[in-house]
C-alpha cells in the first residue's frame, strides 16, 4: 500500500502539484476541500486529467486535515495504491431530506457483496437525515459491515455542500466506497469529550430529525433561553452547545446531536440526525483540553484494535466543525494528538464535518455522531 499527499492552497495555480502524486499510479484518490474550490468546475476536470484510471472521492469541509495539520480554504488530495485490495465506488442521489433512508438503501444494493468488508460513506451536509441514511444502508448490509465517513461541511454556513465522485461534483449525490480483500486491515475509533450542563428536558414532540417541543414548549424557545446572547447567531452558534441524547430512564445513549438549522415559524430545531422520541435531551459544552483528550481516546481505541502493526497506513479523521470552533487557534492539538498516538507511518487525511459516521466507541454498530473525533484506520497486511 503506497500513499502520497499534497495540499492545494490556490487553484488553478497549484494544480501542477497533482503531478507529484502520479508516481504511485493511484487507484483511489481522496479529495477534501473548500467549498469555493469545489464550486470551480476546473477541479474535477484537472483530477480526471491527472488520474484518468483512478476513482476520485471526497467532499467539502469546514477545515481540511492532512499530515501537516489543519488548513482552511485549501484542498487536501491523498492518493492511494493498494497491493492486493479491491474497492467499489457507488453513488446515489438524495432528492430531499425525507428520502435519506432510500438513498442509503440504493447505495447498499450497489455495494452488497459476500466479500464486502467495510464501507466509507460521504454525504452532503445540510438537507439530510444522517441517521436515516445509515439506517437505509444497514437495512440491506446488516450490522456486521463497519460503516464510517462523514457529512460534508461548508465552513459552518449550513448553506450548500458538495460531494465528489467520478460522476463529477454534486450537491445531492451520496458517495460510498466499499472495500474488499483479505489483505485489508480496518480499525475505528470515536470519542467526544463534551460535558453536560443544565437540567434534562423531556422530548415531547419530534419527527425524525426535527425537534418540535421540549417539556411541552417550542424547542427553539427553550434553546434560545439557554444560549442568551449566542442566540442571535443561530444556527451557527448551536455548534457550541449540542444536545446529549438520553433514554426514557435518563441514561446516556452515548450520542450527541448538533443543530443544522432552525425554523422560526414553528419553533423547531433541525438536527443532524434522528432524535429519540421517548427520551430526554441535555445541553453539552466543552473546553479544548477535554476535546483533545477525546481525540486521544479515539486514537487509543484504534491502537487497541491494530495491536503491533507498524506498516504504512492511512487514518481518515472526521471531526465536527463544532469542535473546531471551540478549540479555535488550538485546533491542531487534537490532530497532533492522534498523529502521536498512531505513529509516523500513518498518513493522516480528513476534514471537519457537519456530522461524523462511525461505530460508537468500543462498539461495532455504526451510528451518526456529532461533535466527535472519528478515526478510520486503513492498511494492508504484508
Amino acid at each position: 500500500m503506497n500513499i502520497a499527499q499534497i495540499v492545494l492552497k490556490n487553484i488553478p495555480e497549484d494544480f501542477h502539484l497533482l503531478g507529484q502524486l502520479q508516481g504511485i499510479d493511484p487507484q483511489l484518490v481522496f479529495v477534501f476541500g473548500d467549498v469555493a474550490h469545489f464550486a470551480d468546475t476546473s477541479l474535477a476536470a484537472e483530477l480526471r486529467q491527472y488520474f484518468p484510471e483512478a476513482q476520485c472521492v471526497g467532499c467539502t469541509t469546514a477545515g481540511e486535515i492532512s499530515a501537516t495539520g489543519v488548513t482552511n480554504r485549501s484542498t487536501v488530495v491523498t492518493a492511494i495504491r493498494f497491493a492486493e485490495a479491491h474497492f467499489n465506488v457507488v453513488t446515489a442521489q438524495l432528492e430531499s431530506m425525507e428520502t435519506s433512508f432510500d438513498a442509503g438503501v440504493a447505495l447498499a444494493r450497489k455495494l452488497k457483496s459476500p466479500t464486502l468488508k467495510s464501507v466509507l460513506l460521504f454525504g452532503q451536509g445540510v438537507h439530510i437525515n444522517g441517521t436515516a441514511l445509515i439506517d437505509g444502508l444497514v437495512s440491506v448490509l446488516g450490522n456486521t459491515i463497519a460503516v464510517s465517513g462523514g457529512l460534508a461541511g461548508d465552513n459552518g454556513a449550513f448553506s450548500k455542500t458538495f460531494t465528489l465522485s467520478n460522476q463529477g461534483i454534486s450537491t445531492n449525490d451520496i458517495v460510498a466506497v466499499g472495500f474488499e480483500g483479505n489483505s485489508l486491515m480496518f480499525a475505528h475509533g470515536s470519542f467526544g469529550g463534551w460535558k453536560p450542563f443544565g437540567p434534562t428536558r423531556k422530548v415531547t414532540r419530534c419527527v425524525g430529525n426535527i425537534l418540535y417541543e421540549l417539556d411541552g414548549t417550542p424547542a427553539l424557545d427553550v434553546y434560545k433561553r439557554y444560549l442568551g446572547e449566542y442566540a442571535k447567531d443561530l444556527p451557527g452558534s448551536g455548534l457550541l452547545f449540542p444536545f446529549e441524547m438520553l433514554t426514557d430512564l435518563r441514561e446516556s445513549l452515548g450520542q450527541i446531536r448538533t443543530i443544522l438549522g432552525v425554523n422560526e415559524n414553528d419553533g423547531s430545531l433541525i438536527m443532524a440526525g434522528a432524535i429519540n422520541p421517548d427520551g430526554y435531551l441535555r445541553l453539552m459544552h466543552a473546553h479544548t483540553n477535554d476535546l483533545v483528550s477525546g481525540a486521544e481516546t479515539a486514537a487509543q481505541a484504534v491502537m487497541d484494535d491494530i495491536g503491533a502493526f507498524s506498516g504504512q497506513a492511512l487514518a481518515l479523521l472526521v471531526s465536527c466543525v463544532g469542535r473546531k470552533l471551540v478549540m479555535g487557534g488550538r485546533v491542531d492539538d487534537e490532530v497532533e494528538a492522534v498523529q502521536e498516538m498512531l505513529g509516523s507511518n500513518t498518513m493522516l487525511c480528513g476534514f471537519y464535518s457537519n456530522g461524523e459516521i462511525a461505530p460508537a466507541y468500543k462498539l461495532q454498530q455504526c451510528n451518526l455522531h456529532n461533535q466527535t473525533m472519528t478515526i478510520t484506520y486503513l492498511a494492508e497486511k504484508n
